[in-house]
């Protein structure tokens, strides 16, 4: 269900839009898949099927461009070096380069999406095979989006090739079976990472139809919308964020209590979208409820925790009617927050960068402040 828009007229689908019999292509009506079989789609028809139809086909397109772009970026760093994995630097059938986008450190990390790809289908077919569940089960299934040396989370590019190398994995599986809708979710959350923010909500509005649609447990129905309110935020949709948020972050906090950390990523999300409407003072006040709770159940150097100092610092110096104390306070929390993440996640991180920018900004309205 990634193909959510008629190919001939480019209006949003239902997920029971019909079909071309033989490859699969949805439309939204008769007229317009006629009028798209005579304008090429004939000559495209035969290609597509043999391709495992349309939602694979696309897939594996998909896919094939997210690692050329995944590769491009990592070109720098990866010159000279060999996938820890297969051991070559060329992948052996693909003829793909290397990434790397996790905090491992030396020679280790690099690898190519490929091998990544195979080893993650491979534990989790072992899983489904085992019947594991709980943290076993986690453990294999997290290797789609996470380094299984270092357990840092990919990001960017990198995340977003993986999360189409999910998909195309498990697209050919019934709408209501598990693996493909969390793939779908990891496809969702991959196109967030890479900034294609337009695709991402196309995804996660359709996995929310779907969950809907299927009658998924609370959880995944609150984690379906905290991911979907993310992307509006992101596009600027900040009310209808703002809603969906206070619906994830109350809803968990009904579910599983202030400790569980989806409840604290939840605050987080809901924070940030109060920061973005200038709410600074309902900010501040749940990241002062929240942080302590995070600090006490994953320490100092946990990536929740990380978010919400951050958040918190931005909700002192954004704010116009901020003192010199604030400014100060967020000034120095930012510089402890640079360098404790640093340390942890390595200088490229994409939210070590994120906190960098952050620091020179309050450091600028301090400054702006004082020569006043």
């Amino acid at each position: 269900m990634i193909l959510t828009t008629c190919p001939a007229c480019a209006k949003p689908l239902a997920h029971d839009a019909p079909r071309c019999v033989r490859c699969k292509l949805r439309y939204c009506n008769k007229t317009c898949q006629h009028d798209h079989w005579r304008r090429g789609h004939k000559q495209m028809c035969k290609k597509i099927h043999r391709g495992g139809n349309a939602e694979q086909y696309n897939a594996d397109k998909k896919y094939k461009e997210a690692v050329a772009v995944a590769v491009e970026a990592c070109a720098a760093d990866t010159k000279g070096q060999k996938c820890y994995i297969c051991t070559q630097a060329v992948h052996w059938k693909t003829k793909e380069g290397l990434v790397r986008g996790c905090a491992c450190r030396g020679t280790a990390g690099f690898a190519h999406v490929s091998c990544l790809a195979e080893q993650a289908k491979i534990v989790v077919a072992e899983a489904e095979e085992n019947n594991l569940d709980g943290e076993r089960w986690s453990s294999r299934w997290n290797q789609w989006f996470a380094c299984s040396m270092c357990k840092q989370n990919y990001h960017g590019v990198v995340r977003c090739a993986l999360g189409w190398a999910c998909w195309k994995t498990y697209v050919g599986r019934p709408e209501e079976d598990r693996l493909r809708r969390l793939a779908m979710g990891v496809l969702g959350t991959g196109l967030s990472l890479a900034n294609r923010p337009e695709e991402e909500l196309s995804v996660k509005e359709a996995e929310l139809a779907m969950v809907r649609r299927l009658g998924a447990s609370e959880e995944e129905l609150l984690a379906t919308q905290g991911n979907l309110a993310n992307t509006y935020a992101f596009l600027g949709r900040f009310e209808q964020a703002l809603d969906m948020n206070q619906e994830s972050y109350l809803g968990y906090l009904k579910l599983h209590g202030e400790e569980n950390v989806y409840t604290l990523r939840a605050a987080n999300n809901l924070a940030d979208v109060l920061l973005s409407l200038q709410r600074f003072e309902e900010a501040r006040s749940l990241m002062r409820k929240a942080t302590p709770v995070a600090r006490r159940v994953f320490g100092q150097s946990h990536d929740v925790t990380f978010t919400m100092k951050k958040i918190h610092a931005e909700a002192l110096y954004h704010d116009p009617g901020a003192t010199h104390d604030d400014l100060r306070e967020a000034v120095t929390i930012l510089e402890e927050l640079e360098r404790a993440a640093r340390r942890v996640l390595g200088s490229s991180h994409p939210r070590v960068r994120a906190i960098e920018r952050s620091r020179a900004r309050s450091r600028a309205v301090l400054r702006a402040r004082e020569d006043a």
